[in-house]
């Protein structure tokens, strides 16, 4: 097998688990950044993309080496008390991501149709068990392709305003000094990091680069998937990055200071009102596809985590179900979805620690990893990046616990 066929093969898993990273929570948390800080936490969300691209190449080196998911893994490795806990903790993550991708897709319907809220969200859960079906075997690389093509469209319908108002390069460079403004912009920082680091892409894309190719399916080489590997992250985490500070910088450019953008609803309108109805209308079919891919993705890490963890099976419609409900709910008595967005990806942020601390430890391993063991550079490097993400919990639990949120 010739190398560009390699390379061409390799590429795929990256760009599937970038789509978790371009969910409506993200939508979310950078527009209320942008409106409300204008260009102050451009550096966070840069800071966060780097992380996100070294977790996820740690994520996808697991799998390929080891041929087994990070969560498989420490199914292997943990007792029976440690995996139900584990597994409580992580679902709890699952949710919280549900809920952002759900609500998100709820809106979008309303936005585009008039749809309320509840059967918006309703519509968003048939949709995505349909996409899941694609999901494994033989049929595991259309729905790699349908992830893809709806992360194009989601790029096109979130970077669109900023071709109709360009931002000043100097304000968006001055963004890169670091610096907050008050307690509240902690928070915030943590709710990007949350919605950019997100702990089931970890779980899952040591999932994927092995789902990528169906059995019996000739696979290239440990090297050759490797240095694919790492191509596949950089492009694929570059785009989604790409997109997040977009909307971050279409917020603090076109919507900063305006009343009402601090929901996802408020900042359309907002659009609407600065850029024209068009960007508006683009903007809202960007985040329905962000909705439907992200929530499928994040449903097929929920699977994952259970077969690894619990040993179990389960049909993904059941995995479908377990983590719609709530978001039906939320969908039903919330005043104010967006906030029930923010607040889900605090969680999220909370529930980084877990994945990528397991993590960290295997790449490290030299029975797990033989010859492809991390070094001591690289792992030094992860210890840094995973001490920077829990310290910035332990600041936003402090936060929250205090009332200064």
């Amino acid at each position: 097998m010739s190398k560009r066929p390699a390379l061409a093969s390799i590429l795929g898993p990256a760009f599937v688990a970038a789509v978790a990273y371009v969910d409506p929570g993200n939508v979310a948390a950078n527009i209320t950044s942008g409106a409300r800080y204008g260009y102050l936490l451009v550096w966070v969300l840069v800071l966060a993309n780097l992380m996100s691209v070294l977790i996820q190449y740690q994520s996808a080196k697991l799998g390929i080496v080891t041929g087994k998911s990070l969560p498989q893994i420490l199914g292997e490795r943990m007792s029976d008390a440690g995996r139900y806990m584990f597994f409580m903790q992580a679902e709890v993550i699952a949710i919280a991501t549900d809920l952002a991708e759900v609500i998100g897709g709820a809106i979008a319907l309303r936005l585009l149709f008039g749809l309320p809220l509840f059967w918006g969200g309703c519509v968003i859960g048939a949709v995505s068990t349909v996409l899941l079906w694609f999901q494994g075997g033989r049929t595991h690389r259309v729905f790699e392709k349908i992830v893809i093509a709806m992360l194009m469209v989601i790029t096109f319908g979130f970077i669109a305003g900023l071709f109709v108002d360009p931002p000043n390069g100097g304000d968006v460079l001055a963004g890169l000094v670091p610096r907050f403004r008050g307690a509240d912009s902690v928070l915030m920082a943590s709710s990007i990091l949350g919605a950019t680091v997100m702990p089931h892409a970890i779980y899952l894309h040591s999932t994927l680069v092995n789902d990528h190719y169906a059995p019996g399916e000739e696979k290239p080489d440990t090297k050759q998937l490797l240095r694919g590997s790492k191509i596949d992250v950089v492009w694929a985490l570059a785009l989604a990055g790409t997109v997040n500070l977009a909307l971050l910088v279409l917020a603090a450019n076109s919507l900063y200071g305006m009343k009402g953008t601090d929901t996802i609803e408020g900042a359309q309108h907002a659009i609407e009102l600065a850029l024209g109805p068009a960007v508006g209308t683009i903007f809202s079919i960007g985040l329905l596809a962000s909705s439907l891919s992200s929530t499928s993705v994040g449903t097929y890490a929920g699977s994952e985590i259970m077969r690894g963890l619990l040993h179990i099976h389960a049909p993904m419609w059941a995995c479908r179900v377990v983590t719609l409900v709530p978001a039906l709910v939320v969908l039903w008595f919330s005043a104010n979805p967006t906030y029930a967005l923010v607040i889900g990806q605090v969680v999220l942020s909370i529930g980084i620690p877990f994945a990528i601390i397991p993590l960290m430890r295997y790449t490290r391993d030299r029975e797990l990893m033989g010859e492809y063991r991390d070094g001591m550079v690289k792992h030094v490097v992860f210890l840094l990046v995973a001490v920077l993400i829990i310290a910035l919990n332990v600041v936003l639990v402090y936060l929250t616990m205090t009332g200064q949120n």
